[in-house]
């Protein structure tokens, strides 16, 4: 029996609080502070999409929740606690930073799956499709061999796939067909929470399209919450309910991808979405962010973007910016929205959680 605690005053709503989580590398010359204090708050049955440059933070922040940060990466500090519906209106919540090894590989598949970037990592090129979905079905839950095998064909009819190609090998299939494995076996037992990493990124346009709508389709149908993980700011427009911005292994701009969209407040932000090419309209020269991401080995001090940000100021070479809700669910760490909303706290660079999506 895993170590729970019941939680009878969470808002029903919260599926994954994460509180001031720091995810650090050792290297030779210091700590690679990747993930340096993220606060965040997922809830249930939504489509929440996670965006940043490379080597912000995003993926190791994703591996973090999942307990599969190795050395010499380690956890420095935080929580991530997942909140479990046990009865009627009755809640637990684990945090999984803490779990010991077997109780994190309990809680993997049958409450918490993982769609990752490139399926050739998870799938073994010498076994059938079939013997690696069936293989998780049987180590994470009691199915029978005829429930499980049931279970294996209905989720490949999910995600497009015809009943043969259970018995073909990787090296058979297509990159979208073996990224189609790869959600079929994450959506196997039902999980609460769906962190799917960049799981387009290898595929055609067209693909990627089917992929997504799938991913987008499999999340209402189930029930099941979805964190996408994506640099591409144009999938998140397309597939996400809200949305989070990451810059330097911290959290900037946390929106309703309605409000990320139609009025981005973070510099960052806005920079981001100024880089995506426009069909239609007047022409117009496209302006990249200047500059490079700094390095997590040093990270600069004050608010981590004024050295490309173009409407830096003083303090913010001085002060970190606080989390700020300046609108109804749109939160954004930043020195030109000093004052919060009539109501709203700062709560100490927590990202406080909206009770309504967009």
């Amino acid at each position: 029996m895993m170590n729970a605690q019941a939680m009878p005053n969470v808002d029903e709503q919260t599926l994954l609080d994460i509180k001031g989580l720091k995810i650090w590398y050792r290297t030779t010359r210091g700590n690679a502070q990747a993930v340096d204090g993220v606060d965040l708050i997922i809830k249930r049955n939504e489509i929440f999409g996670l965006a940043g440059e490379s080597g912000c933070g995003k993926t190791t922040l994703a591996r973090g929740i999942l307990g599969l940060t190795k050395l010499p990466g380690y956890i420095e500090a935080g929580e991530a606690i997942y909140y479990r519906q046990v009865s009627g209106s009755s809640t637990v919540g684990q945090d999984l930073l803490t779990l010991p090894p077997h109780e994190m590989r309990q809680m993997r598949w049958r409450n918490i799956a993982y769609v990752p970037q490139g399926a050739m990592n998870v799938l073994s090129p010498t076994l059938r499709i079939e013997k690696q979905i069936l293989d998780a079905i049987y180590e994470h839950s009691d199915m029978s061999k005829e429930q499980a095998r049931a279970r294996m064909l209905e989720c490949m009819e999910m995600v497009g796939l015809e009943p043969t190609v259970a018995r073909m090998y990787p090296h058979e299939l297509s990159g979208g067909m073996k990224q189609r494995v790869t959600i079929a076996a994450a959506i196997s037992l039902k999980p609460g929470l769906i962190i799917a990493d960049e799981p387009t990124t290898a595929l055609d346009v067209n693909v990627q399209q089917v992929i997504l709508q799938e991913l987008k389709d499999i999340a209402a149908s189930l029930g099941v919450t979805l964190i996408y993980v994506t640099h591409d700011m144009a999938v998140h427009a397309e597939m996400a309910d809200r949305m989070g911005i990451m810059y330097s292994g911290l959290m900037v701009e946390v929106a309703p991808v309605i409000e990320t969209f139609k009025e981005p407040l973070h510099p960052y932000t806005q920079g981001l979405i100024a880089s995506i090419p426009a069909i239609g309209g007047d022409r117009s020269r496209m302006v990249g962010i200047p500059g490079n991401a700094p390095s997590p080995l040093a990270w600069p001090t004050g608010c981590r973007f004024h050295p490309r940000c173009p409407k830096a100021m003083e303090i913010c070479r001085e002060t970190v910016p606080p989390m700020l809700e300046v609108a109804s669910g749109h939160y954004v760490a930043c020195h030109l929205y000093p004052t919060p909303i009539s109501g709203a706290t700062p709560a100490s660079g927590a990202t406080p959680a909206p009770e309504e999506l967009n």
